[in-house]
């Protein structure tokens, strides 16, 4: 888990060692700054597979490279795959980093912090050079430093309790969002330096703001300075193509390798360790539990038994970080401790409740009564796993419309679906996750070259729905009934899921200290007296109205409080409307 500690550069008091795993290589030489990019020897040492060189008056900053010559007598200047530091695209360098220059002040955040399992989570997905920019102009990009006098207030006031990065790791093509890396112990460069991303983190924890990174285990970027083809052989990815190149043309890591796990490993616990980092997210696990992703080619045992042991060993190591899959299969046990056979994650993206959810928003309202189902179904399930609820990046690009343009219907009428939908989604069971610009009503599809369309703001659609997406931030995070029992049986009961007709659906959630009843009305014809029984109620507060004047003109009045006739509550409900009330028992 701490390779890192050993490997790359490493400064000293007068110069640097360097250090690289290369056991095909017949020649190593170090270039760099520090000999006006003239060979210095490397040498063997240990049992031969690792190369190690010093170099006085090398210093922070300083640019470098490994000249790898291999057994066919070919050479490449590849960066270290250690490295701390890299240059900007499409330079490849690497930079010297002092890791031990910055000093951390948030002892109080990380003694104090947890996994969230009976706390809210509250996830607010970003890609740190689109949420805001300095100019027009797509390479132009706030520092670490500068995003977070931006960011922090932002989430602040929004009701985010934590912040998800998309891969910070130094990667080569914008498109890529940093999914196909080339340094993956290197925060991008397009950003700043790691002393700015500490800096970044360190004050977000002063503001009692968490931080999930994501992390790409399973592929790594082609480009011949990286990874790829290291010491002159297939060293960290398959030798056939086969199995060896991923659906996105990258090289997928063979997992069955020593080495190849603790470059993972330690990446993974660099991140939590030195950047205090409070979670990763896992992307693609699915591609690591079975070959190529396909349930059909059958289970990746060797990349199985490495999530499971990398996993057990990062919550050893940080108890209380919080790892979560990125994972559309039904492969059993994913959150299960690895001791009980599981995987060892904390939460498990629900792939299935979004697909299902954003379908049934999208079919037309007459046909919402076939389709009633799709909202009940994840309940069936949903014990199995310990589930996270996302509305990530990858639901607004790729032609797939924003999560505001799936509401069926024109302009107007999607606004209130939407409010409707998120409040669905806000007390169903499971962690929330929302990418940035959904809670503003974005109508254009993502674009990793341009921020977000901030001015939809000055239109009182957007500023409406904005505010209601505030308020159900808040309000989630100060109500324990949705989210004590997240992962408990008695946190959930349906109260009525079989009005098919009428699209109508109600629930309840429950902590120790509270009783919330959310109702839902999809269909786009007025309820009027639906009835409803909850046991043990004497009284309804209302909470929230998802039809409140103050999100928009759609506004219809809805009681603020309800008392039972003979155990019964009625209640009239508009068209693509919800509310919560709050339970009274005397």
């Amino acid at each position: 888990m701490d390779a890192y500690r050993f490997l790359g550069a490493h400064l000293t008091e007068n110069g640097a060692y360097f250090r690289t795993f290369a056991p095909g290589a017949s020649a190593i030489a170090l270039i760099g700054e520090f000999n006006d990019w003239q060979e210095t020897e490397m040498h063997k040492i240990h049992d031969g597979h690792f190369w190690e060189c010093y170099v006085e008056h090398a210093a922070a900053g300083m640019m470098y490279k490994y000249r790898i010559y291999g057994r066919d007598g070919r050479c490449i200047d590849h960066c270290d795959p250690y490295g701390f530091g890299m240059e900007l695209r499409p330079n490849s360098a690497s930079l010297i980093r002092d890791m031990d220059a910055y000093q951390f002040h948030d002892k109080k955040w990380m003694q104090s912090r947890s996994d969230c399992k009976n706390e809210p989570l509250n996830i607010y997905e970003i890609h740190m050079g689109s949420f805001r920019k300095p100019s027009q102009q797509a390479d132009d990009w706030y520092t670490y430093e500068e995003m977070a006098d931006i960011l922090i207030p932002y989430l602040k006031e929004t009701g985010y309790n934590y912040v998800e990065l998309m891969p910070l790791n130094e990667y080569p093509c914008d498109e890529s969002w940093g999914y196909q890396s080339t340094g993956f112990f290197s925060p991008t460069s397009r950003y700043g330096t790691a002393d700015q991303l500490k800096a970044f983190v360190d004050q977000c924890h002063q503001n009692e703001i968490g931080i999930i990174m994501d992390f790409v285990p399973v592929h790594f970027a082609v480009d011949d300075y990286a990874l790829g083809s290291y010491d002159g052989t297939a060293l960290y990815e398959y030798p056939h193509n086969a199995v060896g190149v991923s659906e996105w043309g990258s090289c997928n890591f063979m997992h069955s390798r020593g080495e190849v796990r603790s470059f993972l490993q330690s990446a993974a616990n660099y991140w939590l360790s030195e950047y205090h980092m409070d979670g990763l997210r896992m992307d693609a696990i699915s591609r690591a539990i079975y070959w190529q992703g396909d349930p059909g080619r059958g289970v990746n045992m060797n990349a199985v038994s490495f999530l499971k042991y990398m996993n057990q060993e990062l919550k050893t190591l940080h108890p209380t970080a919080i790892l979560s899959a990125e994972d559309s299969t039904s492969y059993p046990g994913v959150t299960k401790a690895v001791s009980e056979g599981g995987l060892g994650f904390d939460y498990k993206w629900d792939m299935g409740w979004m697909n299902d959810t954003l379908d049934y928003f999208r079919t037309e309202p007459q046909y919402r009564s076939r389709d009633y189902h799709k909202l009940t179904f994840s309940m069936m399930y949903y014990y199995d796993d310990r589930f996270l609820l996302p509305l990530s990046h990858d639901e607004v690009v790729h032609g797939k419309a924003t999560i505001l343009q799936k509401m069926s219907g024109d302009y107007d009428g999607k606004f209130p679906q939407a409010r409707a939908f998120y409040m669905y989604m806000y007390a169903h069971p499971g962690k929330k996750l929302n990418f940035m610009g959904n809670e503003i009503g974005h109508f254009r599809e993502w674009d990793e070259k341009r921020e977000q369309d901030w001015n939809l703001l000055d239109y009182p659609a957007h500023q409406n729905f904005y505010r209601f997406m505030t308020d159900l931030n808040h309000l989630y995070l100060e109500h324990p009934a949705f989210y004590e029992n997240d992962f408990e049986k008695e946190g959930f009961q349906w109260l009525d899921c079989h009005q098919e007709d009428k699209c109508i659906y109600a629930f309840e959630r429950t902590s120790k200290q509270e009783r919330i009843a959310a109702l839902f009305h999809f269909s786009d014809k007025e309820q009027k007296a639906y009835t409803f029984t909850i046991p043990n109620a004497k009284k309804l507060e209302l909470l929230l109205c998802s039809n409140d004047e103050r999100y928009g003109k759609t506004a219809v009045p809805t009681q603020t409080s309800l008392m039972p006739e003979k155990d019964r509550y009625s209640i009239d409900l508009p068209p693509f409307s919800a509310v919560y009330y709050l339970i009274h028992e005397s």
